[in-house]
């Protein structure tokens, strides 16, 4: 929550990216990706204290790779929330596959320890 503002996903359909912002009054947010503003953000009131946020994606935006989009309070410039997409065939190089490979790494050493703790009664 920042300055009375929290910000809750509620889906990504059709290339739009849609939250809930909870907020006293109408909020002025900016979104970024690769620290260039996009367009098009919209926020509409749904009931007292709660706004819409729909986010288009640009069809630029979309890459191999992850692409991360930050939320931000316009007028403090404080994050209120992010999203990423993932995309392509080279996401051998995401860090969710460098964490599974450190997992399987350190799976490894762990049975190598324990091996070499009963080769040496210690």
């Amino acid at each position: 929550m920042v300055n009375g503002k929290a910000l809750s996903k509620v889906r990504l359909r059709e290339g739009i990216w849609e939250g809930v912002l909870a907020a006293k009054v109408k909020p002025s947010v900016a979104v970024t990706h690769l620290d260039e503003p996009l367009s098009d953000v919209t926020i509409e009131a749904v009931e007292s204290g709660l706004w819409r946020v729909k986010v288009p994606i640009p069809v630029s935006a979309l890459s191999d790779g992850v692409q991360t989009f930050l939320i931000s309070d316009e007028s403090s410039g404080e994050k209120l929330g992010s999203f990423a997409i993932s995309a392509g065939s080279p996401l051998s190089e995401d860090l969710r596959a460098e964490v599974d490979l450190l997992r399987a790494e350190l799976d490894m050493l762990k049975r190598a320890f324990r091996r070499h703790c009963v080769e040496t009664g210690a």
